[in-house]
């Protein structure tokens, strides 16, 4: 989207998502405990783009139920939200954590664990940045404040300026 004044949705972030990282956050996705209902919204969904039984995508090696579905096409919002959360817990903590601590907000490992009393200042987003910039790769850092600022838009809007979605 090129209209500054509103957020990204998810499935277009996932969209931008290079196959490498699709791939990465389906597994997570399959692995996430906490993705069960998702999950078997996921089953329905490749059954039917595969035209077999949920049953059968159920026993798939998790590999191969994540190659599948890194390839769906329209990937609807509520999945795709689910898969970017997964990908991040499993394979963004350390930027995670780096950026909340710059910011100043309460985390767990980066898992937020107190919402923020008001939304994040440009100020707060500049320190962020700064922690993250030269350490992980650009592409790893707009993904996470583009997922950010999809999840809540009103919290994380100074987020928008720094975000090319």
């Amino acid at each position: 989207m090129s209209n500054s004044s509103s957020s990204p949705q998810p499935a277009q972030l996932w969209k931008q998502m290079s196959e490498t990282q699709k791939l990465s956050a389906a597994e997570a996705f399959w692995r996430d405990p906490e993705g069960i209902e998702q999950q078997a919204e996921a089953m329905v969904l490749l059954a039917q783009k595969l035209k077999a039984r949920p049953r059968y995508i159920q026993g798939l090696p998790v590999e191969k139920r994540a190659k599948h579905l890194a390839h769906v096409p329209g990937m609807p919002d509520l999945l795709a939200a689910r898969m970017l959360v997964s990908y991040h817990l499993a394979h963004q903590r350390p930027m995670m954590s780096a950026f909340l601590d710059a910011v100043g907000i309460t985390h767990d490992n980066g898992l937020i664990t107190d919402d923020p009393k008001s939304p994040v200042t440009p100020e707060q987003v500049s320190a962020g940045r700064a922690a993250l910039e030269g350490t992980y790769p650009a592409e790893d850092i707009q993904l996470y404040f583009a997922t950010l600022l999809a999840q809540d838009p009103e919290t994380w809007a100074a987020l928008r300026a720094t975000t090319s979605v």
